[in-house]
């Protein structure tokens, strides 16, 4: 099923549509009308040899440089041979048919001045899976991804590299195999593609995707370590909640009454339990809402037109140069989404600390393990993911509060969005690594608890969870090989959010 760019409000999951399910993209025939009449008035503009900037003017601090109209096409070109100077490991291929499709819709919104022929090139790599290389560092995250655009750009013009069909290639024989005439630019066209967003703002949204699930499994993790200690829930209690109306709060709560409705080892005789457990809506419910306003911050971004001259075809001036490139509001928001991401690792950690240890854990064994000292049971598990917090804590640092000035004090303070951004799913990966080790954990005491007691009864809403679990990671009498089955669990963390309606 085709995803139609018509002027509508995208939001992540059709990004991910397109970028990490391969769905087609096609474009409308009332877009394609807005986009030639943008490139009629910079035609014009250039045939009545009118100094605008980038398009009969150089870049940055060269602004003032003015081009002959018989250069125009060259200077677009120079533009992306210039600018492709990223560095580091490739991106995702999913991030970088996100960031296509992010191009397509804001060039086709008619404000860019972009022949529609170079945009429909685009959709055929973007359809046909030719793929650029693109270098994940080398963005400042003001006046547009550049970088990153820009290898982007080249494979469109017929240079750089790509991957087709899974092998890596230049850029020219992918676009050859494929069948894709690549394109020549013309006035105005490389700047329209690479002053942009897309780069951090397609890693946010995939992001922000998989931080829905990921906020879930938090919730069934905690759940399944409250059993797993025999606590109390009355600290879940909905009367507590309603005179702290925070949402986010208030429906952690309520999901945390529902998983556990029904289980008998819930011990509501115990009067209270550590913050990480007793604290759990009121932190889940800070972290969901700062995923709330994360996602109200990309979805604008995604569908805003980014790039920069903007052309207009109402009256008065046609051609405003302006700074709708600067991720700034991105940055700010990936910032926060790292320092919530942060938190859930933090949390969950806690949780495993106080079921591994025979000081916290209500009377398990130490570690969680049937013979204590010639086995080490579920001591270094835990050892793990007190380093992945710890690296998180490091990560979380904002980026959007450093600036390095660029192009001789022009652009005077950049928004570092990209690294934002980047930082954010490192820190959602560790996050995630965290939580799969706290249901291995919980799973393990909950069979010790069952092995001590067989009356007792998981809630049918974890029971199910269990259930899934234990079909990955069966119980650890003695110590063996842990880290295939953190692997195998870690790699279905999303099927068992999806257990939970």
């Amino acid at each position: 099923m085709a995803v139609i760019i018509k002027n509508q409000k995208f939001e992540p999951k059709d990004l991910v549509a397109v970028a990490r399910n391969r769905e087609t993209l096609e474009i409308s025939s009332e877009s394609k009308a807005k986009v030639l009449k943008a490139r009629s008035v910079v035609e014009k503009a250039v045939e009545d040899g009118k100094v605008i900037y980038g398009i009969s003017t150089g870049f940055g601090a060269f602004k003032n440089k003015v081009i002959s109209k018989e250069e125009t096409g060259k200077l677009q070109e120079n533009l992306i041979l210039s600018h492709s100077v990223g560095v580091g490991d490739y991106l995702p291929t999913e991030v970088v048919r996100g960031l296509i499709f992010l191009m397509i819709n804001y060039l086709s919104k008619g404000f860019s001045g972009i022949r529609w022929e170079t945009i429909d090139t685009m959709r055929e790599m973007l359809n046909k899976g030719v793929h650029p290389l693109v270098p994940e560092k080398g963005s400042v995250g003001s006046s547009g991804d550049l970088a990153p655009s820009a290898h982007m750009a080249l494979v469109l013009i017929g240079k750089g590299e790509a991957e087709y069909k899974g092998k890596q290639m230049s850029g020219a024989q992918a676009m050859k195999l494929a069948k894709i005439r690549p394109v020549k630019l013309s006035s105005k066209e490389g700047l329209a593609i690479i002053n942009n967003t897309s780069t951090m703002t397609s890693i946010s949204s995939i992001l922000l995707h998989d931080t829905e699930w990921l906020i879930k499994v938090s919730t069934i993790s905690a759940a399944m370590s409250l059993q797993a200690l025999r606590g109390t829930d009355r600290a879940y209690d909905a009367r507590i909640h309603a005179i702290k109306p925070h949402k986010g709060q208030i429906d952690t709560a309520k999901e945390l009454r529902a998983l556990l409705n029904g289980s008998t080892f819930v011990d509501k005789s115990r009067i209270q339990e550590a913050y990480s457990f007793r604290c759990a809506p009121q932190i889940h419910g800070a972290i969901r809402e700062a995923y709330d306003y994360v996602k109200h911050v990309v979805t604008t971004e995604m569908n805003s037109v980014t790039d920069n001259p903007l052309v207009f075809t109402d009256k008065g001036i046609n051609v405003i140069s302006g700074g709708n490139f600067h991720g700034e509001p991105v940055a700010i928001a990936m910032d926060t989404l790292g320092i919530a991401l942060s938190e859930i690792g933090n949390v969950s950690e806690r949780r495993t600390a106080s079921l591994v240890d025979p000081a916290t854990n209500n009377g398990l064994p130490a570690f969680l393990v049937e013979k204590g000292g010639l086995n080490s049971g579920l001591m270094i598990i835990q050892y793990s993911a007190a380093s992945l917090v710890s690296e998180n804590k490091v990560l979380a640092h904002p980026a959007s509060v450093d600036s390095i000035p660029t192009s001789a004090n022009i652009e005077d303070l950049v928004s570092m969005g990209t690294i934002a951004a980047r930082k954010a799913r490192e820190i959602f990966e560790n996050s995630a690594n965290v939580l799969t080790i706290e249901l291995i954990v919980a799973c393990q005491g909950i069979d010790m608890r069952k092995m001590a007691d067989k009356s007792l009864k998981l809630s049918p809403g974890t029971q199910k969870i269990y259930d899934f679990i234990r079909k990955i990671v069966p119980y650890f009498p003695v110590d063996t090989i842990y880290y295939p089955y953190m692997r195998a669990l870690r790699n279905n963390l999303e099927k068992i959010a999806n257990l939970i309606k």
